[in-house]
């Protein structure tokens, strides 16, 4: 089909050179053409001779430049074609990429904010006692969530996840020992204790726990120990949710 509009396109610029050679001949008149002498179609017939070949050639020119121009606009819309398929496969996966976004946007939202942070007291030495009593921390640093509370110092969990748990305690008595235990769902998992005739005791641990909700955990310093906090800071309990499960 393309070859065949150019075949078109030359025919029609042959038929418009002929009718310039007419026209600048002085046009077509048969009682002129009747009495034309021999030597005038001589004449005429090498003039075509003569400019035959450099029409032929301008006309094969302008051919192979239209033929160019084709071979060029078909790559162009071949081009054209393919960046439209790239420029949908990308809108595509923004557009996927958007919604995973907007689904943990969603999902964080929707997830509880749980941490807490708490300082022991203000009022200095707690104990030695004769039995087991848990601890309250009352001195509040951040609470989101509100799963600690300060009033019977248990931690609830708000939702089944993983929990990071952490404490310090000190004692400036080097007479007494320092102890502190951590409870989960009323069952001891750890005992910390620290004596030391010459210096303080001090104790620190940490505790990543697999939580129901529900469940709970907190800290207690067992009969016959004592702890001590001031304004200081110097005993703590920390812990937040680290994932949902």
């Amino acid at each position: 089909m393309r070859f065949h509009r150019v075949d078109v396109f030359l025919v029609f610029l042959l038929c418009l050179n002929w009718t310039w050679a007419q026209e600048k001949n002085g046009g077509y008149d048969e009682s002129k053409f009747t009495e034309e002498t021999d030597e005038q179609s001589e004449i005429n017939e090498n003039r075509q001779k003569n400019t035959s070949p450099d029409i032929w050639t301008e006309l094969k020119e302008l051919r192979d430049m239209v033929i160019k121009q084709e071979v060029d606009l078909s790559y162009s819309k071949t081009k054209i074609e393919n960046l439209e398929r790239e420029t949908t496969v990308l809108e595509a996966r923004l557009s996927s990429s958007e919604t995973e976004v907007e689904e943990l946007k969603r999902e964080n939202a929707e997830r509880p904010k749980v941490a807490f942070s708490f300082g022991l007291t203000d009022a200095g030495t707690t104990g030695p006692l004769n039995t087991d009593i848990t601890l309250k921390f009352t001195k509040v640093f951040t609470n989101f969530g509100q799963a600690y509370n300060p009033n019977t110092g248990i931690f609830t969990a708000p939702i089944r996840g993983v929990y990071y748990f952490r404490f310090s305690a000190i004692n400036n008595n080097v007479n007494a020992a320092l102890g502190v235990q951590v409870y989960l769902n009323g069952k001891r998992v750890s005992w910390n204790y620290d004596r030391d005739s010459t210096s303080s005791g001090r104790i620190t641990n940490a505790f990543v726990f697999q939580l129901e909700k529900g469940d709970v955990v907190y800290l207690v310093l067992p009969g016959g120990h004592e702890i001590y906090d001031d304004v200081h800071n110097r005993n703590t309990f920390s812990g937040f949710l680290l994932f949902p499960v």
